[in-house]
């Protein structure tokens, strides 16, 4: 029971990867790129899953997918054209063959009334080919027009042969992994009939008694005579889904037909009398008129031999080149956390040879820094292993404006840049809700009806685009939209009634376009199951937070907004600078801090009673004692003969921290401290120093945001100059 559970889990996790390349696919066929490779990717997508959903016996997701199959069949027969009706159809039903797989894999009931439409409308797309036959299809070539019969198969021919045509002998023996797979030998000879001038024997010769007769066995073996002006490549794609789970021969005489074609069309009894007496699928050595495919096999045997020794030499090379393996989350966690734990011991060693007074020409110091470097390299090999492409994560937002466009009657369009981006993969985890509430929110407040955007001479149809790069050692993931952009005034009046800013509060464009991130805040007029309820934008910036990050707004009327979240790479490592306080060690993140400095008796003022501020390039900082705050000293600190701190936080607002003295700049491993301890106000998290001591690792925004709750006087002093 246990290796089946393992074999069923691994068909989920392979559906998953199917189910991206299916959305990449569907999306580029949408674009207008239907080339045979696109559609024959989109189709052996949806065939791996039914394959697999059929061992397992899930039958309702294996009904869905071949009817879904079938129609991706006509799209690649081009049957069907890819009009944007038709590519709705076929998202729509991509979105509910991955509802139904995660039903499957989780047991949960679906809406049968919903599988039961969508069948119908892809069957009402196959409907309207057969009402309007395509050429392809009206000579017979359909499944229906095989003469299907126990021994011999044979299709009518298919039309003057064109002087350049090339006469193909194929040979195809199914193993029974082929039909467990859901594969099946009739849909591969229809293919090959619309190929071209087409004749088909069928070998029964190995069908045993009935009494030893294996259900799940593969007995037929087929031969096949194509004449085609289609090259050999053409007809090895017909085969590629196959190819790993038959014996598949082809041999080609350029020359054309190797016989009269008066000789070429025996009686349909005489083909199967060579088959019976001869031995399975061995050119006879004297082959008689009436055999043309032992004649061309015999003819070019000595072609046949080298090209399968290329192609068998080229199968392990391919098989490196694309070798993955799959691996326990659980054991790859483990895996950095003991890398973390080597960093640390390695710091810690390097921190005893310092305190020995070893020189550092000495073989141990030099020995210790070949560690460091070593040390260093595992760390980054090991973090690349967590790292993952944001190509999921943005695939997922597809579907999520499809079906808001369906809800609104906007006309919006998604556009991604940047998939292959890596980040570490707790990262996009956390990143899902927070980006899906930013993409609800472009299509549902920024974009506007295709009406009004006709009206300010847009085009009807909107555009969303999503992108990711790395910058400067983190992430930038942005939305923006061509909408209208942010109405900062409405902005403002909404603020006021519902009492959170003052009536006369003067802010800058950005500080009210902060204004959206705030709890309880929503410029819609009417709630929905899409928005309304202001918790979209206050839940996105707290997500971005507690990933360690932070959001900014960029909007002009009328041209669009755009959401900028800059991120960490990965959780587990972070680069800080280590400070003193009050005899204890901190460390400050590096990408908050801005600049340091030594202030002078003339750069510092006072400010009320209490408070401070600092001279800060032409303006004005407020003075934080990062000590006092913390409770490490009941007085303030001078900050003359003090270092500051210069940071920035979220929402673009400077203070200058006070510490005591700056130890080094290094690259520290997170431990959490919820998980070991509990949340602390104003802490990130902690981590642990080469001496062994532990130092906590503030969150600059909350720390920054807990000393403006902490009294009256330090609010009015932020108020005033931030």
């Amino acid at each position: 029971m246990d290796t089946m559970a393992a074999i069923r889990e691994t068909f989920f996790q392979e559906c998953e990867e199917q189910l991206g390349e299916l959305e990449v696919g569907l999306n580029a066929m949408e674009e207008g790129v239907a080339d045979s490779e696109t559609v024959n990717a989109v189709f052996r997508a949806v065939h791996s899953i039914k394959g697999g959903a059929g061992a397992f016996k899930l039958d309702r997701l294996v009904r869905f997918a071949h009817t879904f199959e079938t129609s991706l069949d006509l799209i690649r027969a081009g049957q069907l054209a890819t009009s944007p009706t038709v590519m709705r159809t076929m998202l729509r039903s991509a979105d509910l063959l991955a509802d139904l797989v995660k039903a499957s894999r989780s047991d949960h009931p679906v809406d049968e009334a919903r599988v039961d439409a969508q069948i119908a409308e892809l069957k009402a797309l196959s409907e309207d080919v057969k009402e309007a036959p395509t050429e392809a299809n009206a000579g017979g070539g359909g499944a229906d027009g095989l003469d299907f019969q126990p021994v011999l198969l044979q299709l009518d021919d298919f039309g003057e042969t064109e002087p350049q045509a090339a006469r193909y002998a194929i040979k195809l023996i199914p193993a029974p992994d082929l039909y467990r797979k859901g594969n099946e030998t009739v849909r591969l000879l229809r293919e090959l009939s619309r190929m071209g001038e087409f004749r088909v024997e069928c070998d029964t010769r190995h069908v045993p008694m009935l009494d030893a007769l294996d259900p799940e066995g593969a007995y037929f073996g087929w031969r096949v005579e194509l004449t085609t002006s289609e090259d050999e490549a053409a007809i090895h794609e017909l085969f590629e889904f196959v190819v790993d789970d038959c014996e598949l021969e082809i041999v080609v005489d350029r020359a054309g037909p190797a016989v009269a074609p008066e000789a070429s069309a025996p009686a349909a009894a005489e083909p199967i009398a060579p088959l019976v007496a001869a031995p399975a699928f061995v050119a006879p050595v004297a082959p008689a008129p009436a055999e043309p495919i032992e004649a061309v096999a015999a003819a070019t045997a000595t072609v046949v031999e080298p090209d399968k020794a290329k192609v068998e030499a080229a199968k392990p090379d391919a098989a490196a080149s694309l070798a993955t393996i799959r691996v326990d989350l659980e054991r790859v966690d483990r895996l950095i956390n003991l890398v973390g734990e080597l960093v640390i011991n390695q710091a810690m060693l390097s921190q005893r040879v310092l305190e020995a007074g070893l020189a550092r020409s000495s073989s141990v110091a030099a020995g210790l820094g070949a560690l460091e470097q070593l040390t260093r390299e595992i760390q980054e090999g090991v973090m690349a292993i967590r790292a993952q492409p944001v190509k999921p994560l943005f695939q997922r937002m597809s579907r999520i404006v499809r079906e808001l466009t369906d809800a609104t009657g906007k006309i919006v369009r998604l556009r991604t840049e940047g998939e292959a981006t890596e980040v570490d993969r707790t990262v996009i985890e956390r990143l899902a809700d927070p980006l899906t509430h930013m993409i609800r929110n472009a299509v549902d407040h920024g974009v506007e009806r295709p009406e009004v955007r006709e009206a300010a001479g847009k085009p009807a149809q909107g555009e969303v685009k999503l992108s990711a790069a790395h910058r400067s050692g983190r992430i930038v993931i942005e939305v923006s939209d061509d909408g209208a952009g942010i109405n900062r005034q409405r902005v403002r009046e909404i603020a006021i009634k519902k009492e959170l800013i003052a009536p006369d509060a003067q802010l800058t464009d950005g500080e009210i376009d902060n204004l959206l991130f705030m709890p309880g805040f929503s410029t819609a007029q009417t709630v929905s199951n899409i928005s309304g309820r202001g918790v979209g934008m206050d839940v996105v910036k707290r997500s971005i937070q507690a990933l360690g990050g932070r959001i900014t707004i960029a909007s002009r009327p009328g041209h669009g907004s755009i959401f900028s979240m800059s991120l960490p790479l990965t959780l587990a490592v972070l680069d800080g600078m280590v400070v003193k306080v009050a005899d204890q060690t901190l460390v400050v993140p590096l990408t908050a801090i801005v600049e340091t400095l030594r202030p002078k008796a003339g750069d510092v003022h006072a400010l009320g009673v209490n408070a401070r501020v600092i001279s800060d390039r032409g303006g004005f900082a407020p003075l934080i004692d990062v000590g006092q705050e913390l409770g490490y000293r009941r007085d303030a600190a001078d900050p003359v003969g003090s270092v500051v701190l210069v940071v920035e936080t979220e929402v673009s607002t400077r203070c200058a921290l006070v510490v005591d003295a700056i130890h080094d700049q290094r690259q520290v491993v997170i431990k959490s401290l919820e998980a070991n301890y509990r949340q602390v106000p104003g802490i990130a998290a902690a981590t642990i120093l080469g001496d062994g001591r532990v130092a906590l690792i503030l969150d600059i925004d909350t720390f920054v945001a807990r000393t403006n709750r902490s009294g009256a006087g330090q609010e009015s002093l932020l108020a005033a100059v931030g």
